[in-house]
């Protein structure tokens, strides 16, 4: 039978696990209730307001010393962190659920139940706060402290560089998550204020102090400076969710964090930044890998130059170049450059991808599946292949090994980039009227910007150069795809192709 007299629980601190665990094999011995127990902690408890009651000690006994309390052990992991938050009855919620799984098996399998529902909002209450303090502590480094004027857990006169941070946690969550930061900044000394303790690290051990003033709080210093310089530089307008920000970064944490300063006058420009970035339009891919150096030095003829700086006068010379473009590694590994094939002047180019395995080998491009699918439409369409030009972005032919296959890999954009100055020689001497991009890779190398090839699929998109580029699919997409589709698909692809008729056909619309 329950203990009808108030019991009073007296717990070292407001984090007193250890002592919460040892009352409740005591309570649960002797058979109390939850509603006839009053829970507190000594710092709380000083003044003998509840001098008149009988009480538990929170210390070990020697008769219980031996007695456990069989709990699921997510029930062991709920009371670490629900100890933790600042409700002043989270130690009688915790005794209550323990008292009643002991006596209700079914409570364990009940998710809604309003103890457990509200034990768990506390909890994640408490992970809440702890991620916060994680993100949120901004440290600022002090050089030193004067004797006599330090703050709670500063260093003192000689003891050299130290960061300090100031921080007001919702919960009682310093000293679970203090090693959290000794492990992070394992080498920095540093330490955490906050206005229920502090807590130092020298670089061996933790040390935990008294509460500290947010006026212990220190000045800005140089590297603060430059983390608000960082913060500016790498705003993107275009990016801004300000109701996603407040939520993740509630304003109650603002006047802590030194970038706070900055989220009004940069929201308040966002909408002009992103209109002036908009109206600049895309930037050019510049070259950037260099030529990689030849590991054996081989004599040059008279003249020769380095194929990156060439600009080839005829497309004889183009491939001679190409053969000696080491300017990323795809070259040193493929059977030989793939240059592109057809006609000076002709009116339309096809640009794809990069050469594929039977490309490689022999040369030329286009002679694969896919190039025979090519060719397939061209004679639908009723185009001459002769009268056309095709070619890739990419020179060479990127592969992986698979047992004896080489299997097509994609290029990178730097690999692409690195190759798109010989495409442009190829445009600037076959000199089309228009091009038709074979794929992402081939639109955003003509267009110089990353191009939705199913959403623009059909669609006629203009260079910087006045050249119109119409996008879709590359053939080797088509030979994906699952064979009861494939004809459909091809269909579609041939009336993107139509687009272009008014080149071969004129009188026929090209939009």
């Amino acid at each position: 039978m329950a203990d009808a007299v108030l019991r009073s629980v007296t717990l070292a601190s407001a984090i007193d696990l250890d002592g919460f665990r040892r009352a409740c094999r005591t309570l649960i011995a002797d058979a109390v209730a939850p509603e006839n127990i009053s829970w507190g902690t000594q710092d709380e408890r000083d003044g003998g307001l509840f001098l008149d009651e009988p009480m538990v000690s929170a210390g070990p006994r020697a008769a219980d010393a031996a007695l456990t309390v069989p709990v699921p052990p997510a029930f062991v992991a709920l009371c670490e962190n629900v100890v933790l938050h600042r409700a002043p009855d989270r130690f009688g919620l915790l005794y209550r659920l323990l008292w009643r799984l002991r006596r209700e098996p079914g409570l364990r399998d009940d998710p809604l139940d309003p103890d457990r529902v509200e034990a768990e909002r506390r909890a994640q209450a408490v992970r809440r706060d702890m991620h916060k303090m994680k993100a949120f502590v901004r440290f600022r480094a002090v050089d030193e402290v004067p004797h006599g004027d330090a703050p709670p857990g500063a260093a003192e006169a000689g003891d050299g560089p130290l960061h300090v941070a100031w921080f007001e946690p919702e919960h009682h969550i310093v000293e679970a998550i203090a090693p959290f930061f000794a492990r992070r900044f394992t080498q920095m000394r540093w330490a955490i204020l906050t206005p229920e303790c502090s807590v130092r690290w020298d670089g061996t051990q933790l040390e935990f102090g008294p509460p500290a003033r947010r006026e212990d709080g220190l000045p800005a210093d140089a590297g603060e400076r430059l983390w608000l310089t960082y913060y500016q530089s790498i705003f993107n307008p275009a990016r801004l969710k300000l109701a996603t920000m407040q939520r993740e970064m509630p304003q109650r944490y603002w006047r802590n964090l030194p970038e706070a300063q900055l989220i009004a006058p940069l929201a308040a420009g966002a909408a002009q930044r992103s209109t002036e970035m908009i109206a600049k339009g895309p930037t050019r891919p510049a070259r950037r890998i260099a030529t990689a150096p030849s590991a054996v030095a081989v004599p040059t003829e008279p003249n020769q130059t380095d194929p990156a700086q060439e600009r080839p006068a005829s497309l004889g010379g183009l491939r001679q170049a190409l053969d000696r473009c080491r300017e990323c590694p795809i070259g040193a590994h493929a059977t030989q450059a793939v240059p592109g094939a057809g006609p000076k002047r002709a009116r339309l180019m096809f640009v794809g991808e990069q050469p594929g395995d039977q490309e490689d080998l022999r040369g030329l491009p286009f002679v694969g599946p896919a190039g025979k699918l090519l060719d397939r439409a061209f004679a639908q369409l009723g185009w001459p292949r002769d009268a056309t030009y095709v070619t890739n972005a990419v020179k060479h032919f990127k592969y992986e090994l698979r047992g004896k296959r080489r299997i097509h890999k994609t290029p990178s954009q730097q690999e692409a980039a690195a190759c798109l100055h010989w495409l442009e020689s190829e445009i600037e001497l076959v000199r089309p009227e228009a091009l038709v991009a074979l794929g992402a890779t081939a639109a955003r190398q003509l267009t110089g910007s990353a191009v939705a090839v199913l959403r623009q699929r059909g669609q006629w998109l203009e260079r910087g150069d006045g050249r119109r580029v119409l996008i879709t699919l590359h053939p080797s997409a088509l030979l994906r795809i699952e064979p009861e589709l494939r004809e459909a698909a091809y269909a579609a692809w041939l009336d993107d192709l139509h687009k272009a008729d008014a080149l071969f056909h004129p009188g026929v619309a090209t939009t």
